[in-house]
């Protein structure tokens, strides 16, 4: 049992969290799967997106801290160094994958499990789905890039609010702030997130994984770099076949048929 489903249908791969009785709370296990489906999904030109979301009550209730061994001296770095190769490394496989992904929150997303969600491109949120940065209740600093993703989704002012007073935040309240695309109906998620998914998997996949890139990389550089970035992929873009149907497609009046490549 490695806690994780995965299944590819329609060019869409998705990643179903399975651990419900621990809300989907990620053993370095699991973590270190999902980090190695994501590249993977990545590198396949078949899959063109994907979609993570969790069983029962919970989407991920963050790292899963009760197999964590007590024995051993700890040293200086020991801390630093799980937290680059474990929890930073997931939300880097997120924001470094090629195709798009969409977070299909179901329910709880805590510390790492919210960092999970807000590192996807798209954040679809059931109407019970809440999002808590829980790591001041247990006298933590965030990890996971939460404090990296926060203050470029909703600004320093309300990140530090979240993350001060850990407080649950309400599906609706995470749109309105903008961490959350939509809000649907519980019964309603999974099929908006497939409706999601097969709609960006007919896309022009390498525009899209260049689009991500772009975007991602905007709030860390300056004007003039960030144009040259985007004239960089534009010019990689026009090589693809699906910018030569795209244009192909217009002149003759007619809707592109999308290969992914």
């Amino acid at each position: 049992m490695t806690g994780i489903l995965h299944t590819t249908d329609g060019h869409v791969t998705h990643l179903t969290l399975d651990r419900p009785e621990a809300l989907n709370a990620l053993t370095p296990n699991q973590r270190d799967l999902l980090i190695e489906l994501l590249a993977d999904a990545s590198a396949d030109p078949d899959v063109r997106a994907v979609v993570i979301t969790g069983t029962g009550r919970g989407f991920c209730a963050g790292a899963d801290l009760r197999g964590g061994s007590a024995g051993g001296e700890r040293v200086a770095g020991d801390v630093a160094r799980v937290l680059r190769l474990g929890a930073q490394r997931l939300t880097a496989a997120v924001l470094d994958c090629e195709k798009p992904v969409i977070a299909a929150v179901n329910g709880t997303a805590a510390g790492l499990g919210a960092h999970l969600a807000l590192a996807c491109d798209l954040v679809l949120a059931a109407e019970s789905a809440k999002f808590i940065e829980v790591f001041v209740r247990r006298g933590l600093v965030p990890d996971g890039g939460g404090a990296y993703l926060l203050p470029r989704l909703i600004g320093p002012q309300r990140a530090k609010e979240l993350m001060f007073f850990g407080d649950a935040l309400s599906a609706t309240d995470a749109e309105r702030l903008g961490l959350v695309n939509r809000v649907v109906a519980d019964e309603e998620l999974a099929k908006t997130a497939r409706a999601w998914a097969e709609r960006l998997a007919t896309g022009p996949t390498r525009a899209l994984a260049l689009t991500k890139q772009l975007v991602n990389a905007s709030l860390d550089t300056d004007r003039s770099t960030a144009f040259a970035a985007e004239a960089a992929a534009q010019e990689i873009n026009m090589t693809t076949r699906d910018a030569q149907e795209g244009i192909r497609a217009f002149v003759e009046r007619r809707s592109p048929e999308y290969e992914g490549r």
